[in-house]
């Protein structure tokens, strides 16, 4: 990192680390106005912004107020987050860092004595995983989601198929490889710029989580017929689940938010799907929704909640959730849930999804669905997933997590309505 570089990433950290905006946000906003920045540039400064959000427990043990003294953070991410001897960086360092440097790399033991530290999470996070899991659980957690998250795409079987498109995409990438889950998936541990390759220009690949195709998988939705994503979002899902049915049927994505829309709009005529129908709605309780009262073949919730499950790629979002917003999702959640299952016809399915690691917002909240809502029952995950040739077993419910299968920390229920 050379003097320029360590002094824009100063100016990100200096927002970044106030939590008030999403990091990617930040980064974004800041490269916008310095246009002039090149690619190696752009590199150094998001790496060790990021650096420093996975490492902030360490670093703000260490230094008092990080937002306030934002190129010491940068300088204490460099040596924690991204390896960085001192004698590398010590012609950017005056005497007062070079000591606080030396005093940083001392302590290091020490971090690995409190929980907090040692997982990089903060506490409020500690104490509600403490409610649930281990203390090793929690380490092996803590670690597996400071690591950096691969790039996952989908093969959209409407234009290609994977067989034929991953030698492709090793020709180019000798890292590219078939993702072990997901039929239509490929994962490349080095980032490739896919916004501007051909395959992604022309529809063929889109961005998506392996733990996202997968469920999709286990909506299973057939041609012909009607289908409700509840919380379509920017619509990774429902693109994936209109290619499931080969354009044929009915998709009704719904969302309150008219930007994520939006940004569904053009990706559907990428992809050369014509049978999913955005619809910006109020609120789960937009008297629009009530014409499709059981009606629906298949419901996807795909559920605002916490996000901790993405962790990898959203390091900030710790420490811009709390045991607060984390109450209030869970009162959301099961208010969509019971509008969402109103939708499904007898014998029609309900997939209940978040990104989220927590017991509140994943069993515990399909168990009191279930206790209220006697006229639904669970479908097993893992028979629906062996009988569609994913050789996955997480029981009763989807349960995946970073360190064991390589996907965001994902976690889904498939309801049916009795006859």
């Amino acid at each position: 990192m050379n003097a320029a570089q360590l002094d824009h990433t100063a100016k990100v950290l200096a927002e970044m680390l106030t939590f008030k905006q999403p990091s990617d946000a930040v980064l974004s906003a800041y490269f916008r106005e310095h246009k002039k920045l090149g690619r190696q540039d752009r590199h150094e400064i998001a790496e060790t912004a990021f650096a420093a959000l996975r490492h902030y427990q360490k670093i703000s043990t260490a230094l008092r107020r990080p937002h306030a003294q934002p190129r010491k953070a940068a300088l204490a991410a460099l040596v924690l987050g991204r390896s960085t001897n001192i004698s590398q960086i010590k012609g950017l360092l005056d005497e007062e860092e070079t000591a606080f440097l030396g005093n940083l790399k001392a302590r290091k033991t020490e971090f690995s004595d409190g929980l907090n530290t040692a997982a990089e999470l903060p506490q409020w996070l500690v104490e509600q995983l403490q409610q649930h899991w281990s203390e090793e659980e929690i380490l092996t957690f803590g670690r597996s989601i400071n690591q950096p998250a691969p790039l996952d795409i989908r093969v959209n079987t409407l234009k290609g198929k994977r067989d034929k498109i991953l030698p492709l995409l090793q020709a180019e990438s000798a890292d590219a490889e078939a993702t072990p889950y997901s039929p239509w998936g490929i994962r490349l541990k080095n980032k490739i710029a896919l916004n501007k390759h051909e395959l992604f220009l022309d529809g063929t690949l889109e961005v998506q989580d392996e733990g996202s195709q997968l469920l999709a998988l286990l909506v299973g939705a057939k041609r012909g017929e009607i289908i409700v994503d509840f919380c379509a979002g920017a619509g990774g899902k429902t693109l994936a689940v209109g290619a499931q049915m080969a354009n044929k049927g009915r998709i009704y994505a719904f969302d309150i938010a008219e930007k994520r829309l939006a940004n569904l709009k053009p990706r559907m005529t990428r992809a050369g799907l014509t049978n999913i129908h955005p619809e910006r709605i109020s609120s789960e309780h937009d008297t629009r929704i009530a014409r499709l009262a059981g009606k629906a073949d298949r419901v996807l919730v795909d559920a605002p909640c916490s996000g901790l499950g993405t962790l990898r790629r959203n390091p900030d979002l710790k420490y811009r959730q709390s045991a607060e917003t984390v109450a209030n999702l869970l009162e959301q959640q099961h208010s969509i849930l019971n509008a969402a299952s109103k939708l499904v016809k007898p014998q029609g399915r309900l997939v209940y999804a978040t990104c989220s690691v927590l017991p509140e917002e994943n069993e515990l909240q399909v168990e009191r669905f279930l206790s209220e809502h006697p006229e639904f029952e669970l479908v097993n995950c893992a028979e629906l997933l062996q009988s569609l040739k994913v050789d996955l077993d997480t029981g009763k419910y989807l349960r995946l997590n970073s360190g064991e299968h390589q996907t965001d920390g994902f976690f889904a229920a498939v309801l049916q309505r009795k006859d």
